[in-house]
């Protein structure tokens, strides 16, 4: 089968990259590890690998390195082949297994050569980048005829030089969701603040991208741009006047950004995880609750329901809705035109109706006299029996 191979291109014309190595296809080994956090289309690069060497080079024998770096010396591997890898790409997460750290470099080089590998595909993120260019070193200090090879994994886009790593669009398509839902939580409520944290520990691409495409974002914080909280021009100042303009607030806050500001305020945390990356503070939580403790964000009343009264909406203290049930009165006019129009008998003899009157409250009305907003006289009893009370009905405005 011929193929059309296009151009090779290089950063630099002087890259030392551009050392080329030789195999003949029946000699290839070729082994394929994945290494750090998961990234959609890990599974689709594996496939392209085997399917790619397989039909384009006629290459086939291969190697599933199990669970990161430290597969190399842990002895878990799964052979692949086309077959293995057909479907591969409509699964999410990596059929090989990730992890951090591991990364035991003389150790990895043994494994390699051990098992006569000659063709080293990896794939993962900054760091796991950094791994494969010392395990390259090494290669080169021993004299070993084995070629490295990198694929970039990372959602954040936080590898230099390339444009941007595979999975990166699909991380912006799904940040795109849980702002929406924020949106609309924030939307309903008044001075509603919606916050969205999003993947990022050194760079904010993904909440900037986000943020251009949803349009719905007031205030986007990432890593790269500094910010305070209080005074003028502070976050606080800033949400104040867009809760003034538009009634709700939606923040895009990527893990990284603020570290400085809960340095701060939380113990120093100099902790690193297995790949060697300092743990981050909760962004997200800590800058909630930060927003719930400032008074000027969020204000209003506490103790009450609301419910319409005479034609308006109106805040009730809980004891008036919890004193007494709202019973139908049988002797009022609504329950008279039940009767007339169901043509069914009261069920009650004159005494008892006598006796229900003596003891029933006059039934309150909630018309209005007409379109002028004056109330009829019933009305004017109930107005005048709840401002009697010591906590009068609050009525917005």
């Amino acid at each position: 089968m011929d193929f059309v191979f296009t151009g090779q291109y290089f950063v630099n014309d002087d890259d030392t990259v551009a050392q080329q190595v030789y195999f003949e296809s029946d000699e290839v080994h070729a082994c394929i590890v994945t290494c750090g956090g998961l990234c959609p289309g890990i599974n689709t690069v594996i496939r392209e690998i085997v399917c790619g060497l397989h039909y384009m080079y006629g290459v086939n024998r291969f190697l599933g390195i199990e669970g990161g770096y430290r597969g190399f010396y842990s002895r878990n591997t799964i052979p692949l082949t086309p077959k293995d890898v057909n479907d591969i790409h409509k699964r999410g997460g990596t059929i090989l297994g990730t992890s951090r750290g591991g990364h035991d470099t003389s150790k990895i080089v043994d494994s390699i050569q051990d098992r006569g590998i000659n063709q080293v595909y990896i794939i993962g993120g900054d760091g796991t980048q950094k791994g494969a260019s010392v395990i390259f070193e090494e290669i080169q200090r021993c004299g070993l005829k084995v070629a490295v090879a990198g694929i970039p994994k990372t959602i954040d886009n936080d590898i230099p030089v390339i444009d941007k790593s595979f999975g990166f669009d699909t991380a912006v398509e799904e940040a795109q969701r849980a702002i929406n839902a924020a949106h609309v939580e924030a939307e309903s409520f008044e001075n509603g603040v919606g916050v969205v944290k999003l993947m990022g520990r050194f760079s904010g691409f993904i909440a900037m991208y986000a943020t251009l495409a949803s349009r719905d974002v007031d205030c986007c914080l990432i890593p790269e741009s500094p910010f305070y909280l209080e005074g003028p021009g502070g976050l606080f100042d800033y949400m104040e006047k867009r809760l003034k303009e538009n009634g709700h607030l939606v923040i895009v806050i990527a893990e990284g950004a603020g570290q400085e500001l809960l340095s701060e305020c939380l113990s120093s945390m100099d902790q690193q995880d297995a790949s060697g990356n300092k743990l981050l503070h909760d962004v997200g939580l800590w800058i909630s609750q930060k927003i719930k403790c400032n008074p000027r964000c969020m204000a209003g009343y506490t103790g009450f329901t609301v419910g319409p009264v005479n034609g308006r909406h109106a805040y009730i203290p809980f004891y008036r809705v919890i004193e007494r049930q709202n019973k139908v009165v049988i002797t009022d006019r609504m329950w008279t035109r039940v009767l007339s129009s169901t043509n069914q008998p009261s069920f009650l003899d004159p005494r008892r109706i006598s006796e229900a009157n003596k003891d029933e409250p006059q039934p309150q009305s909630q018309l209005l006299d007409g379109e002028s907003g004056v109330c009829n006289e019933s009305t004017s009893k109930q107005v005048n029996v709840i401002e009697s009370k010591a906590l009068p009905l609050l009525i917005p405005p």
